[in-house]
């Protein structure tokens, strides 16, 4: 559920595609972080994500949890993307087919959700094939 506190809390990350890069061993972290995954530093700056990446690997999902049954089947993957970051999101406007590990994609700022007919719409990225 996207209550207004949450979207306002995620807001960088899905709509300014704000990330967390280390001082220490410069890991990306999406989203930002308190603590390097890495080397457990704490020293971060904040970078703007390249749009840009490669498909590391993906699924298709044909029976979605009840919040996303109106768009199914649909394609989830996790992107590498150019410059560091990895994250995790639906691959649109593409045939399940053509998917291929490895293949060049670009974030792109959607509409990710709505809850109910009067309720919060949250947008964010998706990734669409180059």
């Amino acid at each position: 559920m996207n209550t207004p506190s949450k979207v306002w809390r995620e807001a960088a990350q899905r709509y300014r595609y704000e990330a967390a890069q280390c001082t220490a061993c410069d890991r990306v972290c999406f989203p930002p972080r308190l603590i390097c995954p890495s080397c457990q530093g704490r020293d971060f700056k904040k970078i703007i994500l390249n749009r840009r990446g490669k498909l590391l690997t993906y699924t298709v999902i044909r029976i979605p949890p009840p919040q996303f049954k109106a768009e199914a089947p649909y394609a989830l993957g996790i992107v590498e993307l150019e410059g560091g970051g990895k994250l995790t999101t639906q691959i649109v406007d593409c045939n399940f087919e053509d998917l291929a590990i490895g293949m060049e994609l670009n974030l792109e700022f959607r509409r990710v959700q709505e809850d109910g007919e009067a309720g919060v719409i949250a947008y964010g990225y998706k990734c669409v094939p180059i």
